[in-house]
């Protein structure tokens, strides 16, 4: 049978382990990207330079050789093609995966830190939602490739201008370089596609309050759900860390913060008619450190065709059209969970009706809160006009 060892190359030729040299060195042909075939060329072994696991599998399944090394840069089990390769070559060979050093450890003991605590995300080729990440660890480290201009983007216009980064670029090679900055003046145009951060954050909080205090929020003339009537509002949505979150008729943004404090590894989508409440919402966003909002300006459900399938959706201003939204929302997804605002008895007719409309059953519930005031030496309770909550559909627990 054929053998094929998966190689972590580590950082450089300097940095592989006894181990996996003596892997590359029994192979028949390497297999790999140009920049770790180029560090054991000096072996005189065949190679193919490639690392696409199903052309891999392609190459070998065609070859008479018996003993193959596919060479992965850094550590196997860290965001490599590990899984890809094992994958491909299913149980038709003996597979060995040989760990390497990984570009975490490698560049954590160049800081002279441990890493027992650092939450680790890879920004390679994908989208990331940096900021939430940020907002709730003291110490995340970033594998980038090319996009730093935009890390660096969202995690100033989330408010991280001046968040410590540490940053290290051709880490194990002659050009390494090491070096500490901000947000706001990391050298994106000076540093390559091989460089790391490290962002650190004393302040991080990793909490997902409902309720936050109306005085949190810039406000303006923009009508915002209160504080009591939110913390309700959150339980009846019962939102998960990577759901997807509309909000119509987003006001202030006050519901749209706390949705995406609870959704932070999902995406919310924020919908508002007023322009200077979209500013708002985005003032908000920026104060609470919150980058995974987008805001949309416009009246739904015209601006729904081009978000996601949502799993939960809260509707306090419909502009006339809740009907028409509800059924949107179902045709998009049919298991959506959708929370409805209303102050009207007028309106809470009309949203048990969008509900009933799209087979879901409503629950309604009318909430009464009351501050007190003081006058003089004793202290009087002031009532806020009572409102309506309906609701229904799956709850996504």
């Amino acid at each position: 049978m054929k053998r094929i060892y998966i190689v972590g190359t580590g950082m450089s030729r300097e940095t592989v382990t006894i181990e996996g040299l003596k892997a590359i060195k029994s192979a028949d042909i390497l297999f790999g990207a140009s920049r770790m075939l180029e560090e054991f060329s000096e072996l005189g072994i065949p190679s193919t330079c490639e690392y696409r696991a199903t052309e891999i599998a392609k190459v070998i399944a065609g070859s008479s050789a018996k003993t193959y090394a596919v060479l992965v840069s850094g550590d196997t089990g860290f965001y490599s093609a590990t899984n890809n390769l094992i994958k491909a070559f299913k149980d038709e060979y003996e597979v060995y995966i040989l760990p390497g050093i990984s570009s975490l450890s490698y560049f954590y003991s160049r800081i002279g830190l441990t890493w027992e605590n650092v939450v680790h995300i890879s920004c390679h080729g994908r989208i990331c939602n940096i900021s939430d990440y940020v907002r709730r660890n003291h110490y995340t480290f970033l594998i980038t490739g090319g996009n730093l201009e935009d890390i660096s983007n969202q995690l100033v216009s989330s408010g991280f201008e001046d968040i410590t980064i540490m940053y290290g670029e051709n880490l194990g090679m002659e050009t390494e370089r090491i070096g500490s900055t901000n947000a706001s003046s990391l050298p994106y145009e000076n540093l390559g596609n091989l460089t790391v951060l490290l962002i650190i954050n004393p302040a991080s909080d990793a909490s997902t309050p409902t309720g936050l205090p109306d005085a949190s929020f810039v406000r303006g003339d923009v009508p915002m759900t209160k504080s009591e009537v939110r913390a309700v509002i959150m339980s009846k949505l019962a939102i998960s860390p990577d759901d997807t979150f509309i909000d119509i008729g987003a006001g202030t943004g006050s519901v749209t913060v706390e949705a995406a404090l609870s959704a932070w590894r999902g995406a919310v989508y924020a919908i508002e008619k007023n322009h200077d409440g979209a500013s708002l919402i985005a003032q908000n966003c920026k104060n609470f450190h919150i980058g995974n909002v987008q805001i949309i300006t416009g009246i739904a459900p015209d601006c729904l065709d081009n978000i996601p399938s949502p799993d939960v959706a809260f509707i306090g201003g419909s502009s006339g059209n809740l009907l028409d939204i509800v059924s949107r929302l179902v045709q998009m997804n049919p298991k959506i969970r959708i929370v409805i605002s209303a102050i009207a008895i007028e309106s809470v007719s009309m949203a048990i009706a969008a509900l009933e409309h799209a087979h879901i059953e409503p629950e309604v519930i009318q909430i009464s809160s009351s501050h007190a005031k003081k006058a003089g030496k004793l202290h009087m309770m002031l009532a806020q006009n009572p409102i309506y909550i309906v609701s229904g559909g799956v709850c996504h627990e």
